[in-house]
């Protein structure tokens, strides 16, 4: 994530504000608040980066490739990194309302995989979904994660603790890479 993207980032997310409302988190009650303003989410964002706790990425489409700048499509961020014996994380992500369906997200998701297996070396990627989420739930199963279970009341969202299901990958069951597997599920 960069400054210059704020634009960009507050107006895809002023646009979509009712339809990620019920999938996005927020702070319970008492909670410390976290950065109020775009440069100080960016500013956190990093220093958890360079800390290496967390991955923030900004995601951008475009569907004539070359034709100029791409479009803001939305965030994938990796979080709650931890190496020594766990070695995993956690992805999380949005997309724009009007970008949904194009397999964006799915290819966004098997990139960060990649990424996290290859570059990282983590052994393990975590996905938590709320289960009234189809479109999210659609993704995991696209790519090929495994259903490890219901964790109740699991993240404060839209006000609320909410039940998630929780879907894992290990590294070793993508031998070739996600994206390559994405890809050759999407040629089908």
């Amino acid at each position: 994530m960069r400054q210059r993207d704020r634009t960009s980032w507050e107006r895809v997310r002023l646009a979509n504000s009712g339809w990620l409302r019920p999938w996005e988190a927020t702070l319970p009650p008492g909670s410390q608040t976290g950065p109020t303003t775009y440069a100080g989410l960016v500013r956190s964002l990093t220093r958890q980066a360079r800390d290496g706790r967390m991955l923030p990425w900004l995601i951008f489409y475009d569907p004539v490739v070359g034709r100029g700048r791409p479009d803001f499509a939305g965030q994938l961020t990796v979080s709650g990194i931890v190496g020594g014996s766990a070695s995993w994380g956690q992805i999380g992500y949005w997309v724009d309302e009007r970008l949904a369906g194009r397999g964006i997200i799915p290819t966004a998701v098997a990139l960060a995989v990649d990424y996290c297996f290859e570059v990282m070396h983590l052994h393990r990627i975590e996905i938590a979904i709320r289960p009234e989420n189809g479109a999210s739930l659609r993704v995991v199963a696209k790519l090929g994660f495994r259903p490890e279970g219901l964790r109740p009341r699991y993240l404060h969202i839209d006000g609320e603790w909410r039940d998630h299901l929780v879907f894992a990958l290990n590294a070793e069951e993508v031998p070739g890479g996600l994206l390559r597997r994405w890809e050759s599920v999407r040629r089908r």
